[in-house]
């Protein structure tokens, strides 16, 4: 049971977002600020009707909108319209599932006749009288009145969805920030919790009430309630005594600290609490679970992240993971198969390169993939020595080194420059190749010949020093012979 596909409207920072994943592993790159955390959270929250732990209708708030849809909207209330306040609408498209058929339907925005699920905060009907009479005076609605919203959630088949409908177990890890909470330690105490068998559960539960039992024998706490007994008529007319909390809410595990070496698990190292946690998820998803995690290369050392990325493409095998990250390590040993480019609308797949390109890079984790990714503009070269040459050659031209406008170079094996060239083509990267040609210009013509297509074609420029202004009017990639 896997996610296809997620189309998310105004949701924070998402305006009109569409991401294809993967079957089994996803890796999500993007610019800063293009809202790859967002996508994360919009799955988690469709899957779960729940944001930072809470059911949403509890962290209903402003801020979860698009600010350009709360603009637009303040703009009509200000023109002297009465618009309803926009919505937010997050849905996912499933694989067919035997498991899902209670899910299948074409009740979505693209018509698709799939399982899935839609979630909105939508504007209620019921509050239409009130509403009005708020918006009377326009200049005092300065966010979207969140009082007159309801939260929806269905299924494609336009039937109401409550969490024993949704087969497809989501877990939610942020490895950017550990933090040394309840929160924190709730998790992990959950997780410890799925490993253990319903016996198991119960004789923790059993032996939680005990210890609670002999705190109340104590002769101390006796003594001490004897005392307050005295009180009654006092405080209350009733007896008062202290004791402990035996609630539904005060279950064991609510009431444990997990432990790394008999230290509690708050105050061991970060490393090893994002390692932690992180391994406690993929342990627990058993075949039916989505794996979201946002840059699981934080706080984690170069052997570590290794380890961690190996267990992670283990149990990629029988769940679904979609995955953040800013490191090349991570892209490159998890495979660039699985990449998407997300660029706040869109996300674009490596899904098409050659299978011997993505091991390259599989092995080469060192090189720069990352990096040439996310540029809007790059310059390949074989060596640190013409790197030097050519920023200096940029600096003569435009007065300015090319990083200062937004163009990387980037030092690469002669022998990779078709490898980054196969990236270039499916996510248009404009990219220019800088190469000696051995005073053989048509052999270097023939070598990359397969990348003259009107897409992107070769030149040929003679001399060094003469550089184009680097514009996307240029057909990419070019090749520079020396």
């Amino acid at each position: 049971m896997k996610i296809k596909k997620v189309v998310i409207n105004n949701y924070k920072s998402l305006e009109e977002s569409v991401v294809d994943f993967s079957e089994k592993l996803s890796v999500l790159v993007a610019d800063n600020e293009m809202g790859k955390s967002s996508v994360l959270e919009a799955i988690n929250l469709a899957l779960t009707c729940q944001l930072n732990g809470r059911h949403i209708r509890y962290d209903l708030h402003p801020f979860l909108f698009n600010l350009s849809a709360t603009k637009a909207y303040l703009a009509k209330l200000q023109a002297g319209e009465k618009p309803y306040p926009p919505s937010i609408t997050i849905e996912l498209y499933f694989e067919d599932h035997p498991d899902l058929v209670h899910l299948k339907g074409s009740i979505n925005s693209l018509k698709d006749p799939c399982p899935g699920l839609m979630f909105s905060v939508e504007f209620n009907e019921v509050n239409d009288p009130e509403y009005q009479k708020y918006i009377e005076e326009p200049d005092e609605v300065t966010a979207v009145p969140v009082e007159f919203l309801r939260v929806v959630w269905r299924s494609f088949k336009d039937h109401e969805v409550t969490g024993h409908n949704v087969p497809i177990n989501p877990i939610l890890i942020d490895a950017t920030s550990i933090r040394h909470d309840l929160g924190a330690n709730k998790y992990v105490v959950e997780e410890i919790s799925r490993h253990l068998s319903v016996t198991e559960r119960a004789k923790l539960s059993l032996a939680y009430r005990k210890m609670k039992d002999r705190f109340l024998a104590d002769e101390k706490v006796k003594m001490i309630n004897e005392e307050l007994a005295k009180k009654t008529g006092q405080i209350s007319a009733k007896t008062l005594t202290i004791g402990l909390d035996n609630t539904a809410r005060a279950r064991w595990e609510a009431g444990v600290m997990p432990h790394l070496d008999e230290i509690p698990f708050p105050l061991v190292g970060k490393g090893e609490q994002s390692s932690t946690k992180i391994r406690l998820a993929l342990d627990s998803a058993q075949g039916q679970g989505v794996l979201l995690i946002e840059e699981p290369e934080n706080h984690q050392s170069h052997t570590n992240l290794n380890t961690l990325l190996l267990a992670m493409q283990e149990h990629a095998k029988d769940n679904q993971l979609i995955i953040t990250t800013h490191n090349t390590f991570v892209l490159n040993k998890l495979g660039l198969s699985g990449v998407v480019l997300f660029d706040g609308k869109n996300g674009v797949t490596l899904n098409e390169l050659p299978p011997d390109t993505t091991k390259y890079f599989k092995k080469l984790s060192g090189h720069e993939t990352l990096r040439f990714i996310l540029a809007k503009r790059v310059i390949l070269v074989e060596g640190p020595s013409d790197e030097l040459v050519v920023q200096k050659a940029y600096l003569n031209r435009h007065g300015l080194l090319p990083l200062a406008d937004d163009t990387e170079v980037i030092t690469v094996n002669s022998l990779a420059f078709k490898r980054f060239l196969y990236i270039a083509q499916l996510l248009d990267v404009d990219v220019r190749v800088v190469t000696d040609n051995d005073k053989k210009p048509e052999k270097v013509t023939e070598k990359y010949k397969e990348f003259k297509t009107t897409k992107t074609s070769a030149s040929i420029l003679t001399m060094m020093p003469i550089f184009p202004p680097l514009s996307h009017s240029f057909l990419k990639p070019m090749i520079w012979q020396l």
